[in-house]
């Protein structure tokens, strides 16, 4: 009987209940919210607004509802290298648009 519920305890662990799942969504509401707000703050605050805020809304909706958390740790490394190599690429998208 103990082995059933120390089964059961690791997977109630594992998954999380629907009130993580509806702070991570109250979460994104207030960032896009915020999101909306520095909008009016100007052009270029928007241009950073997004530049920092989005990213995080996407590591949340790939952390909790993309279930990433539960992944291995190789694949989480695959996933960084993957973004960091889009960054890399439009870091110099960008240099290249900037300096012509």
């Amino acid at each position: 009987m103990s082995e059933h519920a120390a089964h059961t305890a690791d997977h109630t662990q594992e998954h999380p209940g629907y009130g993580t799942f509806i702070k991570v969504w109250v979460a994104l509401l207030i960032l896009t919210g915020c999101l909306v707000g520095v909008s009016h703050l100007g052009q270029t605050a928007a241009v950073w607004g997004l530049l920092t805020l989005t990213p995080l809304k996407a590591g949340l909706v790939f952390y909790f509802f993309m279930h990433l958390r539960y992944e291995g740790p190789l694949f989480k490394i695959v996933i960084l290298v993957t973004l960091g190599t889009l960054l890399i690429f439009f870091a110099l998208l960008f240099s290249d648009v900037a300096f012509r």
